[in-house]
């Protein structure tokens, strides 16, 4: 279906595309903030019947404006409303723990008229996890109604004990409201007059509320937050009006989804489903960032540290030192009735939580930051060798203990997503092969850190079981009929030959030998994986190969930035900017020039980029991969510990000019400039206030 969903910090409202939020509807629609839907209805309605959607728009996130009209009504042969002559506009917006909504209505018909509009509201105040069709279980229930002229509150106590509340207020004396939630206006309006009548909403969870202000003044805060989020953010200017618009949205995407939990801004995995802290997906968007904010890695590593697991707990698959998967804070949840309190099964969180690190310290040279993390640095190291790898073979492997918690813990979460050649699915535990550089470069970055800190003895320790690492990886996980890596080793540690990305991110690793990296990014842009879109998730081939999967064949643009990256870093410019070009492409298929969380596998020669049904949009590492590429673009990479700054800048074929400003870097600033002369590139440095040498 068509939704429009707005959020700001951790509340978020999604309704069809009318603005609406039908009774019976199959898709969750509602006001959500902490895992609970606290608005279950939302219908507008003039004289009783419902209006006809003009446009519908919420492209800027924060806010939306719906533009509806009235049906002709006419009855026995008496004209009661002719069509089209009143404009309804919606427009809303979210601030501060409130919703804020304005109805306004406004007379075309060349004589005055009359009419109702109504406001049918409901709150059921059903965990996320029901809403989904997820789970059932014991849950509270409603505990009555408090109704005034201008105000209609619904009370909750849940199974938890928590109290919770919906408080909804409207600023214009209603002609009558029903505890049912029917609350109905009159408006007498003259030719081209308008009026309106704005509402807020209010969720309240154990007394505690946002406050109700003036709802322009809370637009005009909105609209300085996001002004501040621009100032603090890396400029782009470049005359290739399709990569552009891809960036302003994905930074603009990435804003509306920060949320901050107490520990710093942090972006949240996507919308409308995975508006909480996500370990994977949180990481992965906050690396995606760094060139552009390197403050959101400091969020994110502050609020993943809060969490990660002290013992060990089958129920959560816990153990000490382990990140998060993710964290969830309704009512089911609360009486332990599902593990994500939080849930610990993921088995790249881990090492990509000390890989965030290490680049967020290459990038900023914030040695004060890994200080704080000693403890934390400390025991994720100790997760990954005692806990993460289960049998002492040197590969860590994941296993589900949780009876309701993921089978599969890698990013392809999926149930068919680890597949050997023949269509069998692999038995856990495995060991997937993007882990295993996720952890190389996890060692050998805190090796750095390590060592800028005056602690070689450690540093060694870290890169002598890298190195082992290195070696083991290259014997095990090659397939020399394949000239590439298995996705994974089974739990009779053997190979799952299916051809997947999986084995690309390890790229940014840096963990090949040059000529086994060189086969594996000629496999991945020739045409088994690229689509003329993107590298597809399986080789099409593969048994297990299906365009229309969600892990099996299927593009998701954060899989290819991640690849991306390490191209980049290995100087195959001229590949990365293949892939980049076919995601650009992809893009323009999509709603307002958006990449959405994934799409489907078909290849290019059918002539678009084909939507999968239920992908989330915006999303976190969707909307960071335009931003990665600018990286790639660049091929930048910054050594803070080192004071050296990688610069080898190879333009897109379409592009003539990309300028880049205010990049933060150490305690200073670098700003370049990369123009095409003829078939030369020419890079100018326009300022760097850092103190590093530029290596070209």
């Amino acid at each position: 279906m068509n939704y429009r969903v707005i959020k700001e910090n951790d509340l978020f409202f999604l309704t069809d595309d009318k603005g609406n939020i039908p009774k019976e509807n199959d898709y969750g629609l509602g006001l959500y903030t902490k895992d609970t839907r606290f608005l279950s209805k939302f219908d507008v309605k003039i004289n009783g019947q419902d209006p006809i959607l003009l446009s519908s728009s919420a492209d800027e996130n924060y806010m939306a404006k719906i533009l509806l009209t009235n049906p002709h009504m006419e009855e026995e042969g008496e004209l009661i409303l002719w069509r089209e002559s009143v404009e309804i506009e919606r427009k809303r917006l979210i601030y501060d723990g409130v919703l804020y909504e304005t109805l306004q209505v406004k007379n075309y018909y060349p004589k005055p008229v009359d009419f109702e509009v109504s406001v049918h509201v409901d709150a059921d105040f059903t965990d996320m996890f029901i809403v989904r069709g997820f789970q059932t279980g014991e849950v509270g229930k409603r505990t009555g109604e408090k109704v005034t002229n201008t105000s209609l509150d619904y009370f909750y106590k849940g199974s938890d004990d928590v109290e919770r509340a919906t408080k909804i207020q409207w600023n214009r004396e209603a002609e009558s409201v029903k505890k049912e939630g029917n609350i109905a206006f009159q408006f007498h309006l003259d030719h081209g007059e308008a009026q309106s009548v704005t509402f807020s909403v209010s969720p309240e969870i154990n007394g505690e509320s946002g406050v109700v202000i003036n709802p322009e003044k809370a637009l005009q805060n909105l609209h300085a937050s996001y002004e501040k989020w621009e100032a603090e953010t890396t400029k782009v200017e470049t005359d290739y009006k399709p990569l552009q618009r891809l960036i302003d949205r994905g930074i603009m995407d990435l804003r509306v989804l920060l949320t901050d939990i107490g520990h710093g801004s942090f972006p949240v995995a996507g919308l409308p489903w995975f508006g909480v802290p996500f370990g994977r997906d949180s990481l992965i968007a906050a690396l995606q960032m760094l060139a552009f904010n390197p403050e959101i890695a400091k969020g994110t590593l502050l609020t993943m540290a809060s969490q990660q697991g002290t013992k060990v707990d089958p129920w959560r698959d816990e153990q000490p030192g382990k990140i998060m998967h993710e964290i969830r804070y309704g009512e089911l949840a609360a009486t332990n009735q599902i593990p994500f309190t939080p849930y610990y099964g993921t088995i790249d969180a881990t090492p990509l939580f000390l890989v965030l690190l290490s680049e967020y310290t290459k990038w900023t040279g914030d040695l004060t930051l890994a200080e704080q993390l000693l403890p934390n640095i400390e025991a994720a190291l100790n997760w990954i060798d005692e806990y993460g790898d289960r049998d002492g073979d040197g590969f860590v492997e994941y296993h589900q203990e949780s009876s309701k918690g993921i089978a599969n813990q890698g990013w392809k979460d999926s149930g068919d997503s680890i597949v050997h050649r023949n269509g069998d699915y692999a038995e856990t535990p495995i060991a997937l092969s993007e882990v295993q550089g996720y952890v190389y470069q996890a060692k050998i970055g805190v090796a750095a850190i390590f060592e800028a800190q005056g602690k070689r003895e450690e540093a060694n320790k870290l890169r002598e079981q890298a190195e082992k690492l290195k070696n083991l990886y290259d014997e095990q996980f090659w397939m020399e009929d394949q000239q590439f890596h298995a996705i994974a080793l089974d739990k009779d540690k053997k190979q799952v030959g299916t051809l997947t990305t999986n084995p690309g991110h390890v790229l940014f690793a840096e963990m090949l030998e040059e000529d086994r990296a060189e086969k594996v990014i000629e496999k991945l842009v020739g045409p088994v994986f690229f689509s003329g879109y993107g590298m597809r998730t399986m080789a099409e081939g593969e048994a297990g190969y299906n365009p229309m999967s969600y892990h099996d064949g299927s593009i998701w643009p954060h899989d290819n930035s991640m690849i991306l990256l390490g191209m980049s870093k290995l100087d195959h410019q001229q590949e990365a900017n293949t892939v980049i070009n076919g995601l650009i492409e992809a893009a323009s298929h999509f709603e307002y020039d958006r990449l959405p969380e994934l799409f489907c596998g078909y290849d290019s020669t059918i002539g678009r980029a084909v939507k999968y049904p239920v992908a989330c949009s915006p999303q976190a590492w969707a909307a960071g991969t335009p931003l990665v590429f600018v990286q790639t673009i660049l091929g930048l990479f910054p050594d803070s510990l080192n004071k050296v700054i990688k610069l080898s800048p190879q333009l897109l074929e379409n592009m003539n000019v990309l300028k880049v400003e205010r990049i933060k870097i150490g305690e200073g600033y670098l700003s370049v400039d990369v123009q095409k002369d003829g078939l030369k590139t020419v890079v100018t440095i326009l300022e760097n206030t850092t103190g590093y040498e530029v290596v070209q």
